[in-house]
């Protein structure tokens, strides 16, 4: 039978989702403690990489076992994870269910912090320069009006296409920090984090909207902004159609 595993995890100590050799992932992690539990090897497919440092409040990955699954085996994992990984359910699927390609949307938020706090560093970016939020939210407008996004994207990556389709894409501010929140079915590796970096550039007037207009439709990734720090990143939901639940 297949599964879908929900967690969240802090992605400060992990070289992302993926695992890869001689870096410490979230997969490696949870497979190790669920293969340790189940007394079989299990593999897992996660719905998407997240990057170095990238952080998780809502995740799934899928699983196939063919006995029953062991009693409060939610609790048993959060007892043998670190305190980086929490569990949050286990549910029964439809034999076709898949983690990546059955997601229909996944949503992320990036943190800037606009004093210097303490408290606050490691998972928000600090920016001390003034931001033009509205036209931070322009430059959203615009992005919204495309869905080529080559510009936006790690180089030399094996993606077969860079077309993702946007469904919402805005700043807001809360307290101190600004959040910028975006939603698409699928995202280009670096992406948020290159549009971000390019979005503040626009805030502090170094690009203007017509120059962003323009990086769009260059498709060319030296022509974008930087790309801010991974810390201050969390994927925030991913949403899948109900169908594919058994219950």
């Amino acid at each position: 039978m297949r599964f879908f595993i929900e967690l969240s995890y802090n992605g400060k100590n992990y070289f992302g989702w993926q695992k890869q050799p001689h870096s410490l992932s979230v997969q490696e992690e949870l497979e190790r403690a669920i293969s340790l539990l189940l007394h079989e090897e299990i593999t897992l497919v996660g719905a998407g990489r997240t990057d170095t440092g990238v952080h998780a409040r809502d995740y799934f990955a899928h699983f196939d076992f063919s006995l029953p699954l062991p009693e409060n085996l939610v609790n048993k994992l959060n007892s043998f994870l670190p305190k980086t990984i929490a569990i949050k359910g286990i549910f029964p699927m439809k034999d076709t269910a898949h983690a990546r390609f059955d997601a229909l949307s996944r949503t992320y938020q990036y943190f800037i912090s606009r004093e210097k706090n303490p408290f606050l560093y490691e998972q928000s970016y600090y920016v001390y320069q003034p931001l033009a939020i509205s036209q931070m939210n322009r430059a959203c407008e615009i992005l919204l009006r495309h869905n080529d996004f080559q510009c936006f994207s790690k180089t030399n990556t094996d993606v077969r296409t860079y077309i993702c389709h946007l469904t919402e894409a805005f700043w807001r501010e809360e307290d101190s920090l600004l959040i910028f929140r975006i939603t698409a079915d699928r995202f280009l590796r670096n992406m948020v984090r290159a549009i971000v970096g390019t979005m503040i550039e626009v805030g502090i007037g170094k690009i203007s909207l017509s120059n962003f207009e323009q990086i769009l439709l260059s498709k060319n990734r030296s022509q974008a902004g930087y790309s801010v720090p991974g810390h201050a990143l969390f994927l925030e939901k991913v949403v899948y159609p109900k169908e594919i639940f058994l219950t």
